[in-house]
C-alpha cells in the first residue's frame, strides 16, 4: 500500500510540473529579422519619390508630343441622317386659360 501511494504521489507531482510552462520562448517574427527599420523606411521613401518623379516626367513627355488627327469620316448613305424637327421643338403659341 505504501508503494502504491508513493507511485501515485510521484505521478501526481510529475503531472503538475509538466503542466507548468517553463520560461517563455522568444518568438521570431519576420519584422524582427535584424533589419534596421529606419533604413528600410528611408529606402522605400526614396523609391516612392523616384517613382512619382519618373511617372510625372513620362506623363509630361507623352502629353506634349501631340497626336495625329484623323480625317472626317465619309458620308455613308446608310446613315439616313434626317433633319426633321422634333415635336417638342415646334414653336406653337399656347393659350393659357
Amino acid at each position: 500500500m505504501a508503494m502504491s501511494m508513493m507511485r501515485s504521489a510521484l505521478l501526481r507531482n510529475s503531472l503538475r510540473s509538466a503542466s507548468k510552462p517553463s520560461a517563455p520562448t522568444r518568438r521570431g517574427f519576420s519584422s524582427s529579422a535584424n533589419h534596421d527599420d529606419a533604413y528600410e523606411a528611408a529606402k522605400w521613401e526614396k523609391i516612392t519619390y523616384l517613382g512619382a518623379a519618373s511617372c510625372t516626367i513620362l506623363a509630361i513627355y507623352n502629353l506634349s508630343r501631340g497626336h495625329p488627327h484623323s480625317e472626317t469620316p465619309p458620308e455613308y448613305p446608310y446613315l439616313h441622317i434626317r433633319n426633321k424637327e422634333f415635336p417638342w421643338d415646334l414653336d406653337v403659341d399656347l393659350e393659357i386659360f
